[in-house]
């Protein structure tokens, strides 16, 4: 018996030493704040690290949920992550849009419904603001298509960067200047619209709200709402295409569907925004996460 007891402990030690080791997924990560932001300057390096904004805060509650998944944050610009992404590599991201040209290198599922800090603005310094100001329609928006047509006002923002369907197909009909940027791209346009580079860009007003806080001139920029600015739908994730990413695509679109049947959501969702969500958010939320928790995988 102590024999057998003996061969029975050898073969579960070993059956232990030989499992596989977790799967790991590599995460895009660009300090962004308040929507993602380095903790003392570098990627986070655990989950713990992660921040509490927009979307680092979502992937804290979420990939808290994934226990048999290690995780980890690659600091990396848009250039990189498809360049890694076409030799072969995985890498996975909450940071980049859908596009039609990005299906062809990533595979893409859904994360949640817009929320109000997801609305696209010009952002213009003050002495561009009374002129535009002086120039807006009732509603109080900018009509994007008609300030692109103007030759007097010099628009930049980032190469790679997309801003949803409706913007985006508006900024293919003009030529648009372009800045091929690191993995800060929006301090590094800010700052250059501060210094008067350019008179106006395109950005979250939370994120340019952020950024002035942090360089302590609060009056340098302004946010003005554009017509088309609700532009991103959902908030996406995405995963190279490769064999490996649909693997990792599709643990976390599950995970997310699993999210969303927990039965005390208000929680998670206090966890994830705190005081942060207005109830016109909390609506939203409720009917696509009662969805997702019906529906299965949503990956394309």
């Amino acid at each position: 018996m102590r024999r057998l007891l003996a061969l029975t402990a050898l073969l579960a030690a070993a059956s232990v030493h030989a499992a596989p080791p977790a799967d790991t997924i590599r995460w895009v990560a660009q300090d962004m704040p308040p929507h993602f932001s380095f903790v003392q300057g570098h990627p986070p390096r655990s989950i713990g690290e992660l921040g509490r904004g927009e979307l680092d805060g979502f992937l804290r509650v979420l990939l808290a949920r994934m226990p048999e998944v290690r995780h980890e944050f690659v600091e990396a610009s848009t250039a990189r992550y498809e360049a890694l992404s076409r030799s072969g590599e995985t890498l996975c991201s909450a940071l980049h849009v859908r596009t039609p040209a990005r299906l062809e290198w990533l595979y893409f599922s859904h994360l949640y419904p817009p929320l109000a800090s997801r609305e696209i603005h010009v952002i213009v310094r003050r002495s561009v603001l009374d002129q535009l100001t002086r120039e807006t329609p009732q509603d109080g928006r900018i009509v994007l298509a008609d300030l692109l047509k103007r030759p007097d006002l010099r628009l930049l923002i980032a190469r790679d960067r997309a801003f949803g369907p409706q913007i985006d197909a508006l900024l293919s009909t003009q030529e648009v200047p372009r800045l091929a940027v690191g993995a800060k791209p929006s301090t590094q346009l800010l700052n250059m619209l501060r210094a008067g580079r350019m008179d106006y860009t395109l950005e979250y007003p939370t994120v340019a709200k952020d950024y002035l806080r942090r360089v302590g001139d609060p009056g340098a920029l302004f946010a003005l709402p554009v017509a088309e600015g609700v532009s991103t739908l959902l908030a996406t994730v995405s995963c190279s295409r490769t064999p490996e990413g649909r693997r990792h695509i599709e643990a976390i679109d599950a995970a997310v569907r699993a999210l969303a049947r927990e039965p005390n959501r208000d929680a998670w969702m206090r966890e994830w925004r705190g005081s942060a969500l207005d109830p016109a958010d909390v609506k939203r939320l409720n009917a696509y996460m009662d969805e997702r928790a019906r529906g299965g995988a949503r990956i394309e």
